[in-house]
């Protein structure tokens, strides 16, 4: 989803697709669209920061025993701790030091929807200079509870980038064809 040059870390969807499936009951063929979400401001800046705070802290002492266990079954199922270490070993390497967005503002690119599965999903980033986080994340219902299902963040410019200028138009007239003239009307 995230266009910025250098992905720093995500978790395998393949994972998210099967524990998604063992989790929930099967459904009809039919998906329905993602519905808007029915969560607060309060509530929702919780669980990015919360999210985004445990992932650093997991990051800065090398222990995501503590992040898989604050996430859904599903998530814990499909990453023990040695794999969340390989999956954030860029963070880690790189020292992304992901405290700054306790301070400051989200601002969301996908706003918080209840996809077909009954996830929460919600995406957007934190603005910072010269970098800032973007985030994707995905949570489960869990005993009344939204709980980490899916996690992808990246550093990216905060400085705005032009898109490519558009392609010219294709002329209308195939140019197999000679144009034709109407021949004029005889008297």
């Amino acid at each position: 989803m995230f266009l910025a040059s250098r992905l720093l870390a995500a978790l395998v969807a393949a994972s998210f697709v099967t524990s998604a499936q063992a989790q929930t009951p099967a459904k009809p063929e039919a998906q329905s669209a993602p519905q808007a979400a029915q969560i607060d401001r309060n509530g929702l800046l919780i669980l990015v920061k919360s999210t985004l705070i445990a992932l650093d802290q997991a990051n800065k002492t090398g222990n995501y025993t503590v992040l898989r266990d604050l996430a859904a079954p599903g998530f814990a199922a499909a990453n023990n701790a040695a794999r969340l270490g390989d999956i954030f070993a860029n963070l880690r390497r790189d020292r992304t030091d992901l405290s700054g967005v306790l301070v400051l503002e989200p601002q969301l690119t996908v706003m918080p929807e209840i996809n077909a599965n009954g996830m929460l999903h919600l995406a957007g980033f934190f603005p910072s200079a010269p970098t800032q986080v973007n985030f994707e994340m995905l949570f489960a219902p869990v005993d009344g509870q939204w709980r980490l299902f899916g996690i992808s963040t990246n550093l990216g410019s905060s400085v705005p980038v032009a898109p490519p200028p558009p392609q010219p138009a294709a002329a209308a007239a195939d140019p197999k064809k000679p144009d034709k003239k109407p021949a004029p009307a005889k008297p």
